[in-house]
């Protein structure tokens, strides 16, 4: 593993920050998210300094990385959370503030000091906002090239700059400062980037400074605990890997502070879990630098990593969530895809699925949801294919998120149907609820119909989705 893991102060906010530091080392994580906040060393308070050499002190005796975050609810303004920001008003307040962070993250030997950029006043309209972010960003670059520590501008949702590619667009305007940085908490690349998680990690390259961990769904800015939105961990991470991150992936659970030590063992234990195989982590780096050898890669890679379901208590034969080689191979396709042209990746693909073994074929079908956009085409033939099997697995990796956005119509409708017809929970099926509509209904109402004829019992998926077209 090229980086290391750690876990965020503000989950531990009813613990004092000494107490803090320690739970999180005993249990194994090896740096910290510091949270600069009334109570976590006080960036205003008058012996300042003496707290920050003692900190540091215990960090190191604790053996624990740093970097410094500026999120705190309430330390400028008592009333208003988060308030001032950098797009505020009162901008310079929070100016002064990250450049005492600064100060405060050089002495630590912090990695670097994360920030965000705030929502958009009443008032205020994009163009101002932007133009005040970039100068207030301007102003605190200044103190980073003082103090030798490095800036991680955050896209946070519903702020000014909300996802990587404004962060992206704001550093490049600022002359793209090597000071200058980016923090991605990837539960925020779930809830509102057009990309996931492992594709950011892959876009932010370089210039990733910072990572925060915690799950989302889509759409919903809660950060939940791993297992709990939609986020797939294993690519993150393996994604991470494949870049040759070096910098903290901390776990980012602020509202989870009145069970923090348990939660941060759980987290620990799901990401030790979901960590990239020392085989597939070598695999990746060989298809990267040579695509051929994905063609002996990929057949091995159940041998390597192990066939088991990636939700073996929900879903024991790994029908609905796939297991844990199909994950793996969705990797080796994505380090395809990211040095090979769509006319080759089609190609692969396609031969990959047409010699392969029944794993093998899942295998493919579950990595077009990642890499199918680059081969809309070669994608839905292989779909097509698929959904002609009786096999309960294959039908099941076909209905994934590329078939949702690319099949058309009616082959999806069938393939619902099929679903029904050979027991396949409609979990399976991606963007069920978008896509149904009143001819899957009507089918499915034939479906059911003829079952009751026949003496037989429906589905509770068929009775549920007639249920919900009411």
């Amino acid at each position: 593993m090229t980086f290391y893991l750690g876990y965020g102060t503000n989950g531990f906010a009813n613990h004092r920050l000494d107490d803090a530091l320690s739970v999180i080392a005993d249990l194994g994580y090896t740096g910290v998210a510091l949270t600069l906040d009334h109570h976590h060393l006080d960036p205003f308070a008058p012996d300042v300094g003496r707290q920050v050499k003692k900190v540091a002190a215990r960090l190191d005796s604790l053996g624990l990385g740093v970097v410094v975050e500026t999120g705190a609810r309430f330390l400028l303004d008592r009333r208003r959370k988060h308030h001032p920001t950098m797009v505020s008003d009162e901008q310079h307040v929070r100016v002064d503030f990250l450049l005492r962070a600064l100060e405060i993250a050089a002495d630590l030997g912090a990695d670097c000091v994360s920030f965000w950029s705030g929502i958009v006043p009443a008032g205020v309209d994009d163009d101002e906002a932007w133009q005040r972010m970039k100068a207030g960003v301007t102003a605190v670059l200044d103190g980073a090239a003082r103090h030798g520590v490095p800036l991680a501008l955050e896209p946070e949702p519903g702020m000014l700059v909300e996802r990587l590619d404004q962060a992206l667009r704001l550093r490049e305007e600022l002359g793209s400062p090597a000071l200058l940085g980016i923090t991605l908490d990837v539960g925020h690349c779930v809830a509102v980037e057009p990309r996931d998680a492992a594709d950011c990690v892959r876009r932010a390259g370089d210039l990733l400074l910072n990572v925060q961990l915690d799950d989302m769904l889509p759409g919903v800015h809660e950060h939940l605990e791993f297992g709990e939105g939609s986020l797939d961990l294993p690519a993150t991470l393996a994604a991470l890997e494949e870049i040759g991150y070096t910098g903290l992936a901390a776990v980012e659970l602020p509202r989870h502070s009145h069970a923090a030590p348990e939660v941060a063992r759980r987290a620990l234990s799901a990401l030790r879990a979901a960590l990239p195989h020392p085989w597939l982590a070598d695999a990746v780096r060989s298809v990267r630098s040579d695509p051929t050898t994905v063609r002996t890669l990929f057949p091995a890679v159940g041998r390597k990593v192990g066939r088991t379901p990636v939700s073996p208590d929900s879903d024991p034969h790994g029908v609905v969530r796939g297991t844990v080689d199909d994950r793996a191979r969705t990797r080796l396709l994505a380090a395809l895809a990211a040095v090979t042209g769509p006319e080759e990746l089609a190609a692969e693909l396609t031969d990959l699925y047409r010699h392969g073994d029944d794993a093998e074929r899942r295998g493919v079908l579950r990595a077009l949801a990642s890499v199918g956009d680059e081969v809309p085409e070669a994608g839905v033939d292989l779909v097509k294919d698929a959904l002609r099997s009786n096999d309960t697995r294959l039908v099941a990796a076909a209905l994934g998120p590329f078939a949702a956005t690319h099949l058309d119509a009616h082959t999806w409708r069938h393939g619902v149907l099929k679903c029904l017809f050979l027991g396949i929970p409609l979990a399976a099926v991606a963007g069920l609820d978008r896509r149904a509509d009143a001819e899957l209904e009507r089918m499915v109402a034939a479906f059911a119909e003829e079952r009751r004829a026949a003496g037989r019992t429906v589905p509770d998926d068929a009775l549920y989705l007639l249920r919900s077209q009411d």
